[in-house]
């Protein structure tokens, strides 16, 4: 179970890393220069931002969600503490 979540975690954080890339930032960023263009055509300029942020966020609470899920799973598997008390 913890290898599936570690497989989805490595796969969100994947997926998190190209959608801030694709962001426009303040410079133009990918999204301007790579494929912006249509997606402005597509959605309309502003829906495509709304969009891109939409997925940033939802992706960053999935990374949030899936690190706590993975932690207190740990934690219950190892029997209680993650710190070990010094024999």
């Amino acid at each position: 179970m913890t290898t599936a979540l570690t497989i989805l975690i490595a796969i969100n954080c994947v997926l998190l890393m190209a959608v801030v890339l694709i962001q426009n930032s303040k410079g133009g960023g990918i999204d301007s220069s790579f494929g912006g263009g249509a997606a402005n055509q597509m959605f309309g300029a502003s829906k495509s931002t709304d969009f891109v942020e939409k997925v940033t966020w939802g992706l960053a609470a999935a990374l949030f969600i899936l690190c706590i899920v993975t932690a207190v799973l740990v934690n219950s598997s190892t029997g209680g503490s993650l710190i070990q008390p010094v024999q």
